[in-house]
């Protein structure tokens, strides 16, 4: 008897414990939703693609020299530097313009979109002996007016030097007329990954944000530098790059734009964070822009804007950590491997909410990608409290892969956003993932010495085969992943996301900066798309960077959007407002709010308008 006690209990246990796991497994198992359901959400959405040209030129590379020092890892040194945007540059009324960085060539080419005309011939920049392709190479193409003069200047940001401002000189489109100055004379070396324009002191004129990877000074990209570099001291907590700028405008001359570099605005930890992107938007109704740095090896920063004209000051925010809640998915107290940044109003608050990219590849160094929403608790940043919590697992956008820029973006219409992201690191044959998985758990000590890491080099693979997700939101609330369905899951190594309605229909379309390979342009020709309404929001000739446009709907519900400056990692979108209205009839006369900033402080006017595109002209010039 007391045998088959015995026996019986051994088995109870066992049970139990079958139990428990199976339990414990559902619980961990990601809700879906049916392939009938996914074929839905997909037929809403339609994009053709078309390549982005390669201009004849230099030399065709699929990696770079290195410092010395760095040759054990060339490929991971190499691993960024594609870029896009899109905007009017051509004053043609359309943002169907592109200026993207081609990895390949290191060009940073100016062209039409495709289809959208053959209005210019496509030209790369000339910054003339202001760059050396052997010790250099550009990381990103920033568009806006900083000198004021209706004509939309082009900012080149590199590795190896201090960024150039090609300043559009005439209404003409090719490389004469656009004329290179330096930001920063003087020959310093910057290795700056993440810039944006953003009015941070609220007098209406366009400042701007720069954020260097790598130790200024160093000699990165230099194959015959004789000192050697070193990389980040910690793969969670890593605070020796390059520092962050923040430059005022200061006024337009003959020759160009004065800006002023303002130091000491924020301390050690926030100013040698690894910079990979740079948000910059008004989360508290004051129409200052805080900034979010999204960090590499280390916690992400978010800064609440308490400036005025004339005078920039920055505090940090920190989330609050609940019980139960890791510390890593506090805001400002991650240590994952930030890449990318976006707002939207995912909650319908009328708050902007935050998409943030990190490292979540299956398998891998397997984090999470933030999705930053707003608890409403507005006042409490009053206090040092960033109010917000992370939501992207319970939405549905928490894994993907190795992610760089995310977008939020309503592409049909109907009034809820999408989500999209560039995914991928190395492309190669030969898996180095336990590799990597040896650095990222070895002693902090060694990290900054690039001998002690593994090889990392052509032909070795790190999420190079993924492809980029296209979240759609269910009836469920979550956001899914129909790439699949739309035949967009071919794999890519992605870096930017620029988005802009390139054709004036109301369908906002999108390009995708490549790495190493052919960039792209998808074209929007979703079927039966909703109806829209698009702010073009200018002072004079000149976008107005940070307005915020409110659209109160028939149903009582109002939507809240902002003037973007560039916003995110290597992407860079137009500045112009966009609202998906859904089933709103286009006859239907909407009041929309539009709030900006002068020296004079806040400015609030009020329009009636239907859905259809808009050029709203504030401030005191016409």
């Amino acid at each position: 008897m007391k045998f088959i006690e015995t026996q019986f209990h051994r088995q109870l246990r066992r049970l139990v414990a079958i139990a428990l796991l199976c339990g414990l497994y559902l619980l961990a198992r990601l809700p879906g939703i049916s392939g009938d359901e996914r074929a839905r959400l997909a037929s809403q959405f339609k994009f053709e693609r078309a390549p982005l040209p390669l201009l004849p030129g230099p030399e065709v590379r699929s990696v770079r020299p290195v410092n010395p020092s760095l040759r054990n890892i060339q490929s991971w040194i190499s691993a960024v530097g594609a870029a896009v945007a899109l905007n009017d540059l051509d004053g043609d009324g359309l943002p169907n313009d592109l200026c993207y960085v081609d990895t390949r060539t290191d060009q940073v080419i100016v062209s039409p979109v495709p289809g959208a005309g053959a209005r210019y011939h496509p030209f790369a920049l000339d910054a003339g002996p202001l760059y050396r392709r052997e010790t250099m190479a550009p990381m990103g193409c920033l568009p806006g007016d900083l000198n004021e003069d209706g004509l939309v200047d082009l900012l080149v940001y590199y590795w190896g030097r201090t960024p150039v401002l090609f300043l559009h000189q005439s209404g003409a489109m090719n490389a004469a007329a656009f004329r290179p100055v330096e930001l920063v004379p003087g020959g310093a070396r910057w290795y700056t990954t993440a810039a944006t324009l953003a009015d941070l002191d609220g007098d209406g004129h366009p400042d701007l944000v720069l954020g260097n990877y790598f130790e200024d000074g160093a000699r990165i990209l230099d194959a015959n530098a004789a000192v050697p570099d070193h990389m980040q001291h910690s793969m969670s907590r890593a605070f020796n790059a390059g520092s962050k700028h923040f430059f005022l405008w200061q006024g337009a001359t003959a020759d160009g734009v004065r800006l002023r570099d303002v130091p000491n605005l924020v301390d050690d930890e926030v100013l040698h964070g690894w910079t990979l992107a740079i948000g910059a938007a008004d989360l508290d109704g004051d129409l200052l822009p805080e900034i979010y740095f999204s960090n590499d090896f280390g916690p992400d920063r978010l800064l609440h804007n308490l400036s005025t004209p004339g005078h920039l000051r920055f505090a940090p925010l920190t989330g609050v950590k609940t019980p139960g809640m890791p510390s890593s998915r506090v805001l400002g107290a991650d240590s994952f491997k930030g890449m990318g940044v976006d707002f939207g109003d995912v909650n319908g608050d009328g708050w902007p909410d935050m998409f943030v990219s990190n490292i979540a590849a299956p398998y891998a160094l397997e984090e999470s990608h933030f999705l930053w929403v707003s608890t409403g608790r507005i006042e409490e940043m009053k206090r040092g409290i960033a109010p917000y919590v992370d939501r992207g697992e319970a939405l549905g956008v928490s894994r993907s892969g190795w992610g760089w820029d995310s977008r939020l973006a309503d592409f049909n219409n109907d009034g809820v956003l999408e989500a999209v992201q560039a995914i991928g690191f190395l492309r190669g044959e030969v898996n180095r993932w336990p590799e990597l998985h040896e650095v990222a758990m070895g002693n902090d000590e060694l990290l900054a010495k690039p001998g002690s890491w593994h090889h990392f080099g052509p032909g070795d693979d790190l999420s190079g085969h993924q492809h980029n997700p296209f979240y759609v939101r269910a009836s469920d609330g979550r956001f899914y992943d129909v790439a699949h369905e739309m035949g967009m899951d071919d794999s890519h190594v992605s870096r930017g996301i620029a988005i802009a309605d390139v054709d004036g229909d109301g369908r906002l379309d999108f390009a995708l900066a490549n790495q190493w390979e052919n960039s792209y342009f998808f074209h929007n020709a979703s079927p039966q798309p909703g109806t829209f309404l698009g702010l073009r929001v200018r002072r004079g000739a000149v976008a107005a960077i940070g307005a915020t446009a409110t659209v109160y709907l028939p149903d009582g519900r109002k939507m809240v959007a902002q003037s973007d400056g560039g916003s995110g990692h290597s992407g860079k979108r137009s500045p112009e407002i966009h609202f998906g209205l859904g089933r709103t009839s286009p006859d239907q006369e909407l009041r929309v709010e539009i709030r900006w900033r002068d020296t004079n402080g806040i400015r609030i006017t009020h329009y009636l308008c239907k859905p259809g595109w808009h050029t709203v002209q504030v401030g005191g010039q016409s």
